[in-house]
């Protein structure tokens, strides 16, 4: 569903699969259907109810505001779907996919590529009880996206990372952001705190001049920076020495990580989960807690927003201020 940007790679990633055959691909825009039905030699249509029939699973590529309704169609009728991040708009429409997910006994699997980098994968070995992240996720406007904010559109990644990894409830936000080249927030940066006593610190701007995915982890014994974009993975770790009185030496290593196709191997995941009825490796739950988070830093940006707003002498009727102390 949807073959613009990034419903293009979906559509060719089955195409080029041994797992599926790729029937049908939809779009609203007629010639868009046309043209990416004719590329990989498949009906095309423009209303998802044309395929209900005709297929077991779907990708849903499509704008944001869409993905609730036309997930909530094919689930009701038994059809598994991968879904793009974020899972929906609102966290009361992604708890009711889940519901109908369960009840269905569909596979609900929700498009956070980041999770299939081979670069996190790589890592995801050596993390033992982070203390601390840092990440910066930063890319040039692009026009595309723009339907949500850039905490939905480029954070949201870190977000599910981090949660991933920490298996920690957030339990504190403060951050900051503002609009530049759309109506919605186009810069961004968080500080979150966790109920395990962990902390990360976000920063998303799609207004860069340059294009930028690292994350930096801190634990007791070892230092991790991680560049997806150049995949490469530099671990500092600490050695304690067994001489009495010396100090602990750090030790680097530099680690280059292969080449791999990340969106090719989410959706060979997806298909598996298909083919063995096992459940998704980024569930519909891990869509829904991604998207709670970025829903409540979202918040937490417009109430600072407001109280600037309200400190230079400006008004904003829609926000609550609490004044503190």
């Amino acid at each position: 569903m949807g073959v613009g940007h990034v419903g293009q790679f979906h559509a060719a990633k089955y195409a080029q699969s041994q797992e599926a055959d790729l029937v049908a691909v939809v779009d609203i825009r007629p010639e868009r259907a046309q043209s990416a039905a004719k590329k990989f030699n498949v009906l095309d249509f423009t209303h998802y109810s044309a395929i209900y029939d005709m297929v077991d699973a779907v990708s849903i590529a499509t704008p944001t505001r869409c993905h609730y309704e036309i997930a909530m169609d094919f689930l009701d009728r038994g059809i598994d779907v991968l879904i793009e991040k974020p899972i929906t708009v609102e966290v009361e429409q992604a708890d009711d996919l889940i519901r109908r997910a369960s009840e269905n006994k569909c596979i609900l699997q929700v498009g956070h590529l980041e999770r299939f980098n081979p670069v996190f994968r790589d890592i995801k070995g050596f993390l033992k009880a982070p203390l601390f992240f840092e990440s910066h996720r930063l890319s040039p406007f692009k026009g595309r996206g723009t339907d949500v904010d850039v905490v939905l559109d480029l954070m949201i990644h870190d977000i599910d990372i981090i949660l991933n990894i920490t298996g920690s409830e957030v339990f504190a936000i403060d951050a900051v952001g503002i609009p530049v080249l759309s109506s919605l927030i186009d810069i961004a940066s968080v500080r979150l705190r966790f109920a395990n006593g962990s902390m990360a610190n976000l920063t998303a701007s799609r207004i860069s001049d340059k294009e930028m995915r690292k994350t930096r982890i801190f634990q007791p014994d070892a230092y991790i920076s991680i560049d997806y974009g150049q995949r490469e993975v530099l671990i500092y770790r600490k050695i304690m020495e067994n001489s009495a009185g010396k100090a602990p030496r750090i030790v680097a290593e530099k680690r280059e990580i292969p080449a791999g196709d990340s969106l090719q191997e989410q959706i060979g995941a997806f298909l598996n989960s298909v083919s063995t009825r096992t459940a998704p490796e980024v569930s519909g739950l891990d869509g829904r807690r991604a998207l709670a988070v970025a829903i409540r830093i979202i918040e937490s940006i417009q109430d600072s927003m407001a109280w600037v707003n309200q400190a230079r002498g400006g008004s904003s009727p829609s926000a609550k201020l609490t004044s503190l102390g």
